[in-house]
Formats: structure tokens, C-alpha cells, sequence
């Protein structure tokens, strides 16, 4: 499965992490000021430092388990050979489609009660767009955005909401989108009509017609257009992958556990132990509540 498959999970850095609550530090800077000048030889005026605001999620566990009968296991197959082999491998794709999923489409808050759960991306969020009536949450993986009005998509929603993550300090590069909201935004972008692009004028060649849209200029940054198949269409996503990662606990990324058979199979579980980690929550923006037209 390429990387594209998962385009969230995938963007953010990877890193090991140490304790099933992983915490960071967020630094604001303060406001610029344009009245800094002093007089010769003056003492020096202080000031308190600004403090840093901790923020940590927790460890989600996230297995498949599958068992193979030894027979299945040795008897010749059409493509493949070892049947344990192929089922580890396709296990790990499933479950790397599961960790995509549960970032970007659902709305859940950290929670250390067994099972552990990491708190979705939704969670930190504090930038974007909202229907009418709903509220952002603190932004500290603790509490889910509130739901709101649908509505339909606009050009202006993406672009505020870029504006709002580059006025906080953000420069987010990836767009993510469900396929519907993709197809919408290109007839969005294209105003509803298609755009000829004459390459070489020097010989006969047929016309291109583009209909869609993979790079959006606006005035705060370029983004890349993409569609996530695990996306619903209640949502956009406008990421700054510098500002976020995954960690995984160490020994613990997509770990593979050979479990005692109890019977004529084989049975094995494909593990991983991870968090979702965002540094900079002002640094991303999100568009929620809308319709899917």
C-alpha cells in the first residue's frame, strides 16, 4: 500500500516514545511590538517569561490477530507461498488503515481508562471553521468539538481557515479530504468550467482538459489536494506536518507476537503501541460540519 493510502498518519514525523503518557511543550511567543527603543545607557526593564502550556496524550493499543491452519499453510496456492507470511503482511496494511481512521475520522478525547485511547486529531484543533452553534475544543486532546449546522463547502472556508493557521504561526502544506469534498473542492476551484492547457503550439496535439484541482495557491501558502479514503464528508483537514507526529512506544511499532497454538494453526498478532502528537495545535486548521456538496 503506498504512503498515500494513509495520507495522515503518513505526513507527521515518526519518533519513539518513552511511557504510556507521552507529554510536550508548546512555547507562545510574545506579541510584536514596535515601540522597542530605549535611552542611552538606561537599566534594563524585566519582564516574566512566558510559560509553556504541557500537553500529552496516551498510548492506544492497536492489534489484528489471526490464526492459519497449518494445513492452509503448506498447500500450494495460486500467487503465494507461505500463506502465515502473506496474512502478516496483510494484516499490517489493515491495521495502518485502523490508526488512519482513528485519527481523522472520529472525534475522541485522550482517555487513560483500559483500553487506552490516543485523542483524535479533531481534538487540538483550535483553528478553521465550524457550522453555525458549534464550539472548538480546548485544544488539549481533552474534550471533542462540539457538532453544528451543516453547510456547503466554499472556497472562502479553506481559505480562512489557512489564514487563521498562518496567522497563529502555521504554514500548513496538506490538504485532506474525503473523495466527495475532493471532487467538490476541484468544481470549486475551477468555478464549474473546464480550463484548456495548450503545452506545445508547434505541432498538432490533442487538447487537455483539467477538471480537478492538486495544488491550491492561496494567500497564505500552497496546498496539496488530496483525497483519504478514510475521511468522512463532514470534514477537511488543512495539516502543517511539521507540527505534528506519531509516536510509538519502543519494541511496540507494528510488533509481531507469535501466539501459542492451541490446535492444528498457527496464530500470531501484528501489535503496534502509539500516540498521535500535535506540537503546535494553532499551526493546523479543520473545516467540520459540512454537508458533502
Amino acid at each position: 500500500m503506498d504512503p498515500d493510502e494513509h495520507l495522515i498518519s503518513s505526513g507527521p514525523k515518526k519518533e519513539t516514545t518513552k511511557g504510556i503518557f507521552t507529554e510536550w511543550q508548546v512555547q507562545e511567543l510574545a506579541a510584536a511590538a514596535n515601540n522597542n527603543y530605549h535611552t542611552e545607557g538606561s537599566d534594563a526593564t524585566f519582564a516574566a517569561a512566558t510559560p509553556t502550556t504541557r500537553l500529552g496524550n496516551y498510548h492506544q493499543i492497536s492489534q489484528k490477530a489471526v490464526t492459519v491452519s497449518k494445513t492452509l499453510d503448506v498447500v500450494e496456492k495460486a500467487g503465494r507461498d507461505r500463506e502465515v507470511q502473506y496474512q502478516k503482511v496483510l494484516k499490517s496494511l489493515e491495521l495502518r488503515r485502523d490508526i488512519e481512521k482513528s485519527i481523522g475520522d472520529t472525534d475522541q478525547a485522550r482517555s487513560g481508562s483500559d483500553p487506552r485511547k490516543s485523542a483524535s486529531l479533531t481534538t487540538w484543533i483550535t483553528n478553521g471553521s465550524l457550522g453555525g452553534g458549534a464550539t472548538f475544543s480546548a485544544g488539549t486532546g481533552t474534550g471533542v468539538v462540539s457538532a453544528g449546522t451543516d453547510r456547503a463547502l466554499t472556497l472562502a472556508l479553506s481559505e480562512d481557515g489557512m489564514q487563521d493557521a498562518w496567522t497563529d504561526g502555521g504554514n500548513p502544506t496538506l490538504m485532506v479530504t474525503s473523495a466527495t469534498n475532493r471532487a467538490n473542492f476541484s468544481d470549486l476551484s475551477a468555478s464549474g468550467n473546464l480550463v484548456s492547457n495548450d503545452v506545445n503550439m508547434t505541432q498538432a496535439k490533442a487538447t487537455t482538459y483539467v477538471g480537478s484541482t492538486s495544488v491550491f495557491l492561496t494567500d497564505f501558502g500552497t496546498l496539496d489536494v488530496a483525497p483519504s479514503r478514510f475521511l468522512g464528508n463532514d470534514r477537511i483537514f488543512l495539516l502543517d506536518p511539521d507540527f505534528a507526529s506519531i509516536g510509538t512506544l519502543n519494541g511496540r511499532n507494528f510488533a509481531e507476537n507469535e501466539i501459542a497454538p492451541t490446535g492444528d494453526a498457527e496464530k500470531f498478532q501484528i501489535i503496534t503501541e502509539w500516540a498521535l502528537k500535535v506540537q503546535a495545535p494553532k499551526a493546523h486548521a479543520m473545516i467540520m460540519d459540512l454537508s458533502g456538496s
